[in-house]
């Protein structure tokens, strides 16, 4: 549940602490004192875009913060932990929105989150009604998300959209591939070329490398031998040949080392440099023996780097790149060749994808059919205690005929093309017939704005029992109804607050009066600036704001009682 909210210099709200109860929380409070901006700033914390605009006059960062508790719940600790978020101690759930001249941030325990992940986690914990939602429940297109999460239907959805994105995204791939035939067509020539002036060089990845290697040596044939003959002999053929000098000093430290054996680590370096300097003229004469003069090898390599260099310039500037555009142009080649087969097989795949989305989408339907009974019946059971007794509820279902179409579902010994929409094949739509002996017409047609309200708290009753989600929040979810029908309306709820917490702002004492704890919105006029505030009101405070929904402005006797009253027989239905 959401335990409280802490609002500062937001809108109206200078500083502002709320304390929430399990049960039904009633908010009331006179047009304009500034309910909008507690359920704007709620809102927030669900993941809504952030004005600047709406930072208090003079303030540099206004902040929203929501507590929760019972986090450790649900499926709330795997959503955070996918996320990266650490859970708080306590099983609390802590949620900030920070707004500044600069811009919004938001915050999970203290973790820095985007808006899409805080719209994730408030869509397990809390459904916002506003009153805008009546109207959306008159556009046929939310009928059949209603439907599916009365039934819990979700995994055939997802089931059936994954299939969806397969098909749609092979019949992109062969419009794409149709589109492309002229220009691979007109490419396939030029690429026939291209490929066999490269398989032609033959090229191998490290082949320049190793050709610049030898182009080198041959290059300086005469320098090297001529240079390692010198060191040769200097090292060993001269009459100053440095090896026999280094012999020399070898004899001599092994005369003093004779005498002082500090002289041994010393004798031991010359006798390794003596070993050395053997390998390297070993090294120098069998090198110089083996120089190679060959000017026809020469050429060899030259014309050989002339042609690699010329199939970088044209096709990369490496050989490395020149063989990935070969293996690129190759496909590409092989497909204009056989552009014929390549539609074939798309076209196999595609009657492949088109064949599960089929069963996935009859599957749905067949699923949404038999929860479609169920919602009747328990939006009729519902309907009647909110005083629509005689009302006809009826979810119909059509197909969009479309011979294109990529779902083909049975009937009788053929298949019928219908259109497929992103969540399904099915055309949903509300009917209500809301007199006795009417029959049922389309939701938009035929209900008043009391009805639609009627209807739509219903349907969240009904979601309610069938949804884990724990917290509902009612934005004047009763605009159009009054006496006994908002008395029942108001029951509903509180019915409803057995299971769930509720936050209902509302303006009618019937159902005010039921409400387990009650919070009062007051604007006030201090030192030259407007300040929103709300307070939880005492018994003798609660009967007075009931009596004043009841009378206006002016609260009399007689109004007081009667709110006394509506809220004793509250707790004597209860």
């Amino acid at each position: 549940m959401l335990r409280s909210l802490s609002i500062r210099d937001y809108a109206l709200i200078e500083r502002l602490e709320v304390e929430f109860d399990s049960g039904l929380n009633i908010i009331t409070g006179e047009t304009g004192a500034g309910k909008s901006i507690l359920l704007g700033a709620l809102k927030l914390l669900l993941g809504e875009r952030a004005s600047t605009e709406a930072l208090r006059t003079g303030a540099k960062k206004a902040v929203v913060e929501g507590v929760f508790d019972n986090a450790d719940e649900g499926r709330l600790p795997a959503l955070l932990e996918e996320h990266e978020i650490d859970p708080s101690e306590g099983g609390y759930l802590v949620v900030r929105r920070e707004i500044s001249a600069r811009g919004s941030r938001a915050f999970i325990n203290d973790t820095p989150a985007t808006l899409d992940v805080l719209r994730e986690v408030a869509s397990n914990t809390i459904d916002l009604h506003g009153q805008h939602e009546h109207q959306s429940l008159l556009r046929t297109e939310t009928h059949v998300e209603l439907l599916d999460n009365f039934g819990g239907l979700g995994g055939l959805v997802d089931t059936y959209r994954k299939a969806y994105r397969v098909v749609a995204a092979l019949t992109s791939e062969r419009a794409d591939l149709v589109r492309r035939e002229s220009e691979l067509q007109k490419q396939k020539e030029l690429y026939a070329f291209q490929i066999e002036e490269i398989d032609a060089a033959a090229l191998l990845p490290d082949e320049a490398d190793d050709l610049e290697a030898e182009r080198r040596i041959l290059e300086n044939a005469e320098r090297l031998y001529e240079a390692t003959a010198e060191l040769y002999a200097q090292i060993s053929e001269s009459d100053d040949a440095l090896y026999d000098r280094l012999v020399l000093v070898r004899n001599q430290l092994q005369d003093l080392a004779r005498i002082d054996s500090a002289f041994d680590d010393t004798l031991a370096d010359i006798r390794s440099a003596e070993i050395a300097l053997k390998e390297a003229t070993q090294f120098l004469q069998g090198y110089n023996a083996e120089v190679e003069f060959n000017p026809e090898r020469l050429d060899e390599i030259r014309e050989r780097m002339g042609e690699i260099d010329y199939l970088e310039r044209k096709y990369g500037g490496t050989v490395e790149a020149v063989l990935a555009y070969r293996e690129d142009i190759g496909a590409t080649y092989a497909l204009a060749k056989d552009f014929e087969g390549a539609i074939a097989r798309l076209d196999g795949q595609i009657e492949a994808a088109q064949e599960a989305l089929s069963q996935a989408a009859y599957r749905l339907s067949q699923k949404r059919h038999e929860v479609a009974q169920r919602i009747e019946e328990a939006v009729g059971v519902e309907l009647a205690t909110l005083g629509m007794p005689h009302a006809r509820f009826e979810v119909r279902f059509g197909f969009q005929d479309d011979p294109a179409g990529w779902v083909r579902l049975p009937e009788g010994a053929r298949q019928r093309p219908v259109q497929a929409f992103p969540a399904g094949a099915d055309l949903v739509e509300f009917h209500l017939s809301a007199n006795l002996g009417e029959d049922p017409k389309p939701l938009a047609k035929v209900a008043s704005g009391g009805e639609v309200s009627r209807i739509m708290l219903a349907l969240k009753a009904i979601l309610a029992k069938s949804e884990r989600l724990p917290i509902l929040v009612f934005d004047e979810i009763d605009t159009g109804i009054s006496g006994p029908i908002a008395r029942r309306a108001g029951e509903s709820m509180h019915r409803l607050a057995q299971f769930h917490q509720i936050i209902a702002i509302t303006h009618l004492p019937q159902i005010a009066s039921l409400g387990d704890v009650h919070f009062l919105v007051e604007k006030t006029v201090e030192e030259g600036r407007t300040r929103t505030y709300i307070r939880r009101l005492d018994e003798a405070e609660r009967a007075e704001a009931v009596a004043g929904l009841l009378s206006g402005d002016a609260v009399s006797e007689a109004a007081l009682q009667s709110a006394r009253e509506l809220i004793e027989s509250g707790r004597l239905d209860g």
